[in-house]
């Protein structure tokens, strides 16, 4: 890489990528870092490898924000297979079941099915996942035969629309709370229509208010070439959902050496934490009220003045 190839912010930040099916969420953070010529990458919230779509990086001391991130509401595209039963949920599984569609099933019943996926409720996480069970990612134990019975969690499908009834195949979108597995929605389908079911593709087209339409194809990572400026996201946008605070220099060096500050706000409801604060050269880093003291969490040294 040439040396004169500047292509990360000063500061670090955020680039959106639209990952290719195929590759792993790790292989593309592999690409950045040789394309960025910038170690210290991290990606918040993993794409299976059949899956594309948008894949948040964050890079140089921005990674240190990435728990802030991993919350965010997400929107996908989706299709599934119906009538075809798969151990993983998706079509990298072996198939597991078989089973008619039936004449019965409409495009109206499909519908009426998908609309009561919609508000909170309680998912079974597919045996085939990166949750951690016992130190350990259910994944390496399925890929052993090893069966886990998992306690359904919490999750909220904000809105579900069937978008294409092809049968056997179906599309649909779907914007949820993060936590929740799009394979299992496809699964739980299946079974509420009584035929089974798994998911063919899956792209993911936002996370938060950041969009796969401003990503970089994430081809032009593995060709090591830069991406463009308005593919980055700067440090305090980044956090821009958070409730954010700016302060004089004077609290900034405070908080920057690790010194609480007073807060005069403390018993305002508007102030909730975690709490992004910024001073005139961007973001400082993310405090927390306690105490009626505005204190430090996690500040980004590189924004220190020298």
């Amino acid at each position: 890489m040439a040396d004169d190839r500047v292509v990360v912010p000063e500061g670090g930040g955020a680039l959106l990528v639209d990952k290719p099916a195929g590759p792993t969420s790790h292989d593309v953070v592999d690409w950045a870092r040789k394309s960025l010529g910038v170690r210290r990458i991290g990606h918040t919230g993993t794409l299976d490898p059949f899956a594309s779509g948008l894949l948040v990086l964050l890079v140089g001391p921005v990674t240190r924000l990435a728990e802030y991130l991993c919350v965010l509401p997400k929107k996908y595209e989706a299709r599934a297979r119906l009538g075809i039963r798969t151990d993983t949920h998706d079509a990298e599984g072996k198939t597991v079941g078989v089973q008619d569609l039936g004449a019965e099933l409409t495009q109206e019943r499909i519908e009426a099915e998908l609309a009561t996926f919609e508000g909170r409720g309680q998912q079974v996480p597919p045996q085939f996942s990166a949750k951690k069970v016992g130190g350990e990612r259910m994944y390496k134990k399925a890929r052993r035969g090893e069966t886990v019975q998992l306690r359904p969690v919490d999750v909220e499908i904000f809105e579900i629309q069937l978008t294409d009834f092809a049968l056997p195949e179906i599309g649909f979108t779907m914007a949820c709370s993060s936590g929740t597995y799009v394979r299992a929605v496809a699964r739980d389908l299946g079974d509420r229509l009584g035929v089974g079911a798994h998911l063919t593709a899956l792209r993911r087209t936002a996370l938060g208010e950041f969009s796969v339409d401003r990503a970089v194809p994430g081809e032009v990572l593995r060709e090591g070439l830069p991406p463009d400026p308005t593919h980055w996201v700067e440090p305090g946008a980044v956090v821009g959902h958070l409730t954010t605070v700016r302060v004089e220099a004077d609290a900034a060096l405070s908080l920057r050496h690790g010194r609480a500050i007073p807060w005069p706000g403390k018993a305002d409801p508007e102030f909730e934490n975690p709490i992004a604060v910024t001073d005139e050269t961007g973001l400082i880093g993310i405090a927390e009220i306690r105490d009626g003291h505005l204190a430090p969490k996690k500040i980004l040294r590189v924004l220190e003045p020298s």
